[in-house]
């Protein structure tokens, strides 16, 4: 049993943030052999964290679906809800990582502004 939408999740992040050694690239890649399509192949060849944030939000409503559909007495119930709940905590991590982001962005712009405030240019 793998995470896929996990594993995926690790390979877009260590895109868009350009971090993680080739050999944590090549073991997450593995872990998806077979199952790149839709949603989780969207995640793994992620650029940005907007397209994280639409193909995890997919994957995670197609999570969902399966979850529904599943009979509780079925030996990997637990464990696929158990991958929902992670898929919505790594949804929220995301949101997060998405909202200091720009908090960042917006520090810095403040921080250019009071610069020029506090030693106006001439012109």
């Amino acid at each position: 049993m793998s995470c896929y939408e996990i594993e995926a999740l690790r390979l877009g992040l260590m895109n868009v943030l350009d971090v993680g050694d080739e050999s944590a690239r090549n073991h997450a890649a593995n872990e998806l052999e077979g199952h790149r399509d839709g949603p989780i192949e969207g995640l793994a060849e992620a650029d940005t964290l907007t397209e994280i944030q639409r193909h995890l939000d997919a994957a995670l409503v197609d999570l969902e679906e399966v979850v529904a559909t599943m009979d509780r007495d079925d030996p990997e119930f637990d464990y696929t809800r158990g991958r929902l709940l992670a898929v919505r905590d790594a949804e929220r991590a995301v949101q997060r990582l998405s909202a200091q982001g720009e908090s960042i962005v917006d520090g810095l712009g403040d921080a250019h502004d009071t610069l020029h405030e506090t030693f106006p240019v001439e012109e």
